[in-house]
């Protein structure tokens, strides 16, 4: 076990305000009429933009998707924080010399300038964005992609996220799976998805590590 794929949002860095702002904002100005609750954006909370808004508004889909990434993009370094011990736990992984990568359901752009506002993105061998795939997660390409660029296989790899999307990613792509237990979204949730794993931190995480490859 030498290569961890991450998931970003919710996983690395806390954008949920962000993305919850950025429906809101969106949601609100398309649909004036109706009332969304938090609860009413989880589900579009890990798939692609396209495919969220698509489903609510087809015809003006990239409309709303060009309203919610202006006003993302604008708010993004009011909104985003860190996660505790979550980059200090990156830089352990990094010295102790696993290979690492993001693979995430965002636009490029805005994925590395979040990488670069918590100077983190040296940390990554690759960055796998929606930009750069035919089939985002949960479909194995992404996982796939990535583990391509860093030169490794499945049977040596974990995909870590917080979402159902990154869970399945990782198992339609043959690794093993870790869901993170700060996810938005809650532990029973996690639980249903059937990770290898829910960690609670940075440290629970180091420690499975070295437990499966003990027992490797």
């Amino acid at each position: 076990m030498d290569t961890i794929l991450f998931d970003l949002d919710g996983t690395l860095l806390d954008t949920n305000p962000l993305i919850l702002a950025s429906f809101r904002h969106t949601l609100g100005y398309y649909f004036p009429n109706e009332t969304y609750r938090d609860e009413d954006i989880f589900p579009f909370i890990g798939p692609t933009l396209e495919k969220s808004f698509k489903a609510l508004n087809e015809p003006e889909w990239k409309e709303m998707q060009a309203f919610y990434r202006s006003f993302n993009i604008a708010m993004h370094d009011a909104l985003v924080a860190e996660y505790p011990g979550v980059i200090e736990g990156l830089h352990r992984l990094h010295t102790k010399g696993y290979k690492m990568g993001i693979v995430t359901s965002k636009g490029r752009p805005v994925v590395e300038h979040g990488l670069r506002l918590f100077n983190i993105d040296h940390l990554f061998g690759v960055v796998v964005t929606a930009d750069d795939v035919e089939n985002e997660k949960p479909h194995a390409e992404p996982v796939e992609q990535a583990l391509r660029a860093l030169g490794s296989t499945p049977e040596r790899a974990v995909m870590v996220g917080d979402n159902d999307t990154d869970i399945f990613s990782g198992k339609n792509a043959g690794t093993k799976t870790v869901a993170v237990g700060w996810a938005l979204k809650g532990r029973a949730f996690l639980e249903t998805l059937e990770p290898d794993v829910i960690i609670e931190s940075m440290e629970h995480f180091e420690t499975w590590l070295d437990e499966v490859t003990v027992h490797a």
